[in-house]
């Protein structure tokens, strides 16, 4: 069995997925964790890896490939002069085996160390607590013998 890819109806992704899985083909479609700011607040959401694409693994005679095109939410079969472009096992391995790399690249995480590069506090040690809207962020530093909140520039904040 080899993998392909599929592309999938705008927004329609999921859709497409739980249908190819109803009809029991194999699917791959993988999702991060991506962290958005909407309305000036900080929230985390899945988003596709691949946007618009889905991989199937199916035989080159299996029957059904006939019902592919008539699956809610895909568009195509992603081709090349009119045949199926193959995906090596080992580019679907490979990209399995980094999904959690990618998902540990993400921000800096509550609770982290980090130290301020700019402003009154440069030079400081504090530790991150949370975003605060797109371009500030909350962080505890030690002052006077005791942790105060401090609102500062995300541009300031070094990991």
């Amino acid at each position: 069995m080899t993998w392909y890819a599929l592309q999938h109806k705008p927004a329609q992704g999921d859709r497409a997925v739980q249908h190819l899985q109803n009809q029991e083909i194999a699917c791959f479609y993988p999702k991060i964790e991506v962290e958005k700011i909407k309305a000036g607040k900080r929230s985390k959401r899945l988003e596709p890896l691949f946007p618009g694409y889905i991989f199937v693994k199916l035989e080159q005679t299996d029957p059904m490939w006939a019902k592919l095109r008539s699956t809610r939410g895909v568009l195509r079969i992603v081709s090349f002069t009119n045949k199926p472009a193959a995906i090596a096992d080992d580019v679907i391995e490979h990209i399995k085996a980094s999904m959690g790399k990618v998902a540990e690249q993400g921000g800096i995480k509550a609770g982290q160390a980090i130290e301020l590069d700019d402003g009154p506090f440069k030079g400081l040690g504090a530790i991150f607590q949370a975003y605060d809207g797109e371009e500030r962020a909350i962080v505890l530093i030690s002052f006077m013998q005791k942790q105060q909140r401090v609102s500062v520039p995300v541009s300031a904040i070094r990991a």
